[in-house]
């Protein structure tokens, strides 16, 4: 597996070209959507604002690694001594639950920053619109709050552009919030795409995740079509070469069976290495700058391929199963699933270099 820090640069850089004047929340929650947080952070420490992440054990992470950068904590704490550490590691957390407060009453330390999270109609986490003024009056007051008190909700349909929903959530966001002080942000890697960021509802903060690792979040979009580059390239071997006769059969199961005499490669990556077990017959994968289809179930340590077009192929060549020339939305769609879940199930065992 190869990381490209250069791309990851870039498309940060697109997303602040596409959202003018914000400043950025890099996410890097999910040990870096797969590609190391602390390699992402490095990578980026000169050009993100700041730092998104999911839990209170991955912030710890980033500040033992010495990163000093803000940092927000999506998932707020819990308990008294969980912002008793937010304060010693200067964490921006989000509050977004009822069950987080009798802790924060007793709490008494200074934050750089509380977020409040707005429920505006995904319905996961997050308070009632209408309970913004009245949060904002009981926690202006708190040293929580010193640093500033500030607003946030999360698109659910950002991805689709013109779904009415968007609309919906971005209105009652603006309207529990535009007279309230303090910083305000809502926009994930589609709303960035897509737009919305630069519109009238208030945004100062925008939280580009996937689009980072090269990914487009629009649906039904590559992100080469966005202008984005993809980090991570995953590469495996090609250990063995064989001739299968029409009518054989290939892999577990004896789901795909030869029409005619067929060229199959045996490659290094399996299911134990992130690769999708429910990737199906005809699921691209690359050799010699040509696309071949992968033939019958994908098993633990290994996967076949189709190289019957590709004459020149040998054992040994590196077949790409997704990043460079081969989008990972192209392999997640074929296998059902989405780009985020490919990227962040790659196992530890694969070999990681880094340019």
């Amino acid at each position: 597996m190869h990381l490209d820090g250069a791309a990851l640069r870039h498309n940060l850089a697109l997303a602040r070209a596409s959202a003018p004047g914000r400043r950025i929340w890099a996410v890097i929650k999910a040990d870096g959507y797969g590609h190391g947080m602390e390699w992402v952070a490095d990578n980026l420490a000169e050009t993100a604002d700041g730092f998104a992440v999911s839990c209170l054990e991955e912030a710890e992470a980033l500040r033992a690694a010495g990163i000093g950068a803000p940092i927000l904590m999506l998932q707020g704490p819990r308990r008294e001594s969980d912002w008793v550490r937010c304060e010693a590691l200067g964490l921006q957390p989000v509050l977004h639950d009822e069950s987080q407060l009798p802790a924060l009453d007793v709490f008494r330390g200074r934050l750089p920053g509380l977020w409040v999270k707005l429920d505006t109609g995904m319905h996961r986490l997050g308070f009632a619109p209408l309970k913004a003024q009245p949060l904002f009056e009981q926690l202006r007051r708190h040293p929580a709050a010193a640093g500033g008190l500030h607003w946030m909700t999360h698109l659910a349909c950002a991805d689709r552009p013109d779904h009415p929903q968007n609309r919906a959530q971005l209105d009652a966001f603006g309207d529990a919030v535009r007279e309230l002080p303090g910083l305000c942000s809502f926009a994930n890697s589609a709303a960035v795409l897509s737009g919305l960021a630069a519109g009238g509802t208030p945004c100062d903060w925008i939280r580009p995740g996937i689009m980072l690792y090269g990914p487009s979040p629009i649906e039904a979009e590559e992100g080469p079509e966005r202008g984005l580059r993809p980090v991570m390239t995953v590469t495996a071997p090609l250990i063995a070469v064989k001739t299968v006769a029409p009518g054989e059969h290939v892999g577990y199961g004896a789901t795909w069976t030869a029409r005619q005499a067929t060229r199959a490669g045996v490659v290094a990556m399996g299911y134990a290495d992130g690769y999708p077990r429910h990737a199906p017959s005809g699921t691209p994968a690359r050799v010699r700058g040509e696309v071949c289809p992968l033939i019958g179930r994908v098993s633990m340590d290994m996967l076949e391929v189709d190289l019957t077009g590709i004459p020149d192929a040998r054992v040994g060549d590196p077949v790409t199963l997704w990043g460079d020339q081969l989008p990972v939305e192209r392999v997640a769609r074929a296998a059902g699933t989405i780009g985020y879940e490919l990227l962040t199930r790659v196992a530890g065992r694969l070999q990681r270099s880094a340019g």
